[in-house]
């Protein structure tokens, strides 16, 4: 992935929603640039205009941790951004090294992972990584998502290219614009902190070409994380759905188990336990068919 082109679009597009007002900057006249200018981030920051100029041209090598704090706080970033702006100078910093671009293989699933999802029989979960692939799932998961398995009940597949390039998105996921906006905020996030791997910048090169959304929303260069909330289906055999989701990220692997509940006695909560049933009834007409 390109790093310096990630860190200029960022630094650019969080210094056009700055405004001199909120960083408390008297404005005089007419100004020719959205935001700050470059002097004004410099100077909020403690920095010169030249090192600072430097930085928003993509080169963050040697930029201390106490540098990003100041551009942190000059720009007024989050606490998810100014986390985003870290990795994309831990990635500056570093040196591509053969073993780190050989991720293309699937990482080793343990049995005691996959006997945790198939332990969840009342929620659908499944098992994705940092590519937003797909690795496992519990047959509630699969019936949950069964538009994006339509095409192919062989895992990984990958949400990403579900959401952006199967027409069957859109209709079942009720809010699918803010759904898919986060999808891309956090694809950022995964870019940032995997530089090196070529399969996360062959998807994102495939989206950016194949999806007019996607290539809009990756150039606002907006980054956070759901690690919970609630999402809408409009799930083709039990109708709307409305759960909570937590996604919870294992400890010592780039891998994350996503989870889907809802209030017992509310129609969601129904409509999962018709769900569950659809699920095993699916189980038994495709082991009966082999």
């Amino acid at each position: 992935m390109d790093n310096r082109s990630e860190v200029r679009a960022f630094l650019t597009s969080r210094r056009a929603k700055i405004s001199p007002e909120q960083a408390g900057i008297p404005a005089y006249g007419s100004r020719r640039v959205a935001g700050l200018r470059r002097g004004e981030v410099a100077a909020l920051a403690g920095v010169s205009v030249e090192y600072y100029t430097r930085m928003e041209r993509g080169n963050l090598t040697g930029a201390s941790e106490s540098v990003l704090e100041a551009i942190a706080r000059a720009l007024q970033l989050n606490a998810t951004e100014t986390a985003h702006l870290h990795h994309l100078a831990r990635a500056a910093g570093s040196t591509p090294v053969r073993a780190r671009v050989r991720r293309d293989k699937a990482p080793e699933i343990r049995p005691a992972i996959r006997r945790l999802l198939d332990s969840m029989t009342g929620v659908p979960a499944f098992l994705r990584n940092h590519r937003f692939d797909i690795l496992a799932a519990n047959p509630i998961g699969m019936a949950l998502y069964a538009p994006m398995f339509a095409a192919s009940r062989a895992l990984p597949v990958n949400s990403m290219r579900f959401n952006f390039l199967d027409p069957h998105a859109q209709a079942f996921y009720v809010d699918w614009t803010p759904v898919a906006r986060s999808a891309v905020a956090a694809l950022h996030i995964a870019a940032a902190q995997n530089p090196d791997d070529q399969q996360l910048a062959n998807l994102i090169g495939e989206l950016s070409m194949r999806s007019d959304a996607f290539r809009t929303w990756w150039a606002d260069q907006d980054v956070y994380v759901h690690r919970h909330g609630r999402k809408r289906f409009r799930h083709p055999a039990i109708g709307e759905l409305e759960l909570d989701f937590e996604a919870l990220q294992l400890s010592d692997e780039s891998l994350t188990i996503v989870t889907y509940s809802a209030e017992p006695g509310t129609p969601s909560g129904d409509g999962l336990q018709l769900l569950a049933a659809w699920a095993a009834t699916e189980n038994s007409a495709t082991a009966s068919a082999e």
